[in-house]
């Protein structure tokens, strides 16, 4: 799957299940290309995430939801996610 699909596909499935104000998706996979343990075509994503449902809750409830509703994103094509929300 390309970068720019993947992103829409994030973008719509956290939107369908949380209130969001704005969600803005980086794609980092460059600055990690030279580790050792990097595998061609998983990702590194960087997530901004501006939803007060998401504030309301603890860092672990609120990342938890997240990576429920991108299940199978995180097991296919996402190597590693960092989430930032506010």
């Amino acid at each position: 799957m390309n970068i720019n699909n993947l992103i829409l596909i994030i973008k719509k499935k956290i939107k369908k299940d949380i209130l969001v104000d704005e969600i803005k998706i980086e794609d980092k996979t460059f600055l990690h290309k030279k580790h050792k343990g990097f595998i061609k075509n998983k990702y590194h994503l960087k997530l901004y995430i501006v939803s007060a449902e998401l504030k309301k809750m603890s860092r672990i409830e609120s990342t938890k939801k997240i990576y429920k509703i991108l299940d199978e994103e995180m097991r296919q094509y996402i190597h590693s996610i960092q989430i930032l929300i506010s």
